[in-house]
């Protein structure tokens, strides 16, 4: 299985979640949020194809990572790859996991599949379209106001706690 990144994978972030954390970068994004800050991983011809076995061998590598952020573009547009790299980094290296997503969590359990499968992998979900006339600087992992930090349970997808 291969996966479409924008740029290499990242180490060591402390604004994309709790603690230290690697960031993967997908590439492709059909929501093109006004005022994105990434709109060059908008188009899905763009980054590169990689295999996922190379991510994890990559993500291997990084040390005191406390988990893993999927960032974008909108990963939940690759739901089956980022599944397998979510589920390999919760169990061979016990990391927590945590993805952007410009989907709300409401219309991704709506729509079920692959991406309510990726969605249950993870601790938690920042989501909904980033809008530019509710950015907010002061907002902590978010863009604007309207999106959400939903802490989840791994494996139900069960809303915890919203920040």
């Amino acid at each position: 299985m291969r996966i479409r990144l924008s740029g290499p994978l990242e180490h060591d972030s402390i604004v994309n979640g709790y603690g230290l954390r690697a960031v993967l970068w997908t590439q492709g994004c059909y929501r093109r949020c006004p005022g994105c800050q990434n709109p060059e991983t908008w188009d899905f011809r763009a980054g590169m194809l990689v295999e996922v076995g190379e991510v994890k061998e990559r993500l291997r590598a990084f040390k005191g990572q406390a988990g893993i952020t999927f960032c974008g573009g909108e990963p939940f547009e690759q739901p089956e790859a980022c599944l397998e790299i979510s589920r390999w980094c919760r169990e061979e290296l016990n990391w927590n996991v945590w993805s952007f997503s410009g989907y709300v969590y409401e219309d991704l359990k709506a729509e079920g599949g692959a991406k309510w499968e990726f969605l249950k992998s993870l601790d938690a979900l920042i989501d909904g379209p980033f809008i530019l006339a509710e950015r907010d600087l002061t907002l902590k992992f978010r863009g604007s106001r309207n999106q959400r930090l939903l802490h989840l349970e791994p494996g139900t997808g069960k809303i915890l706690r919203t920040e």
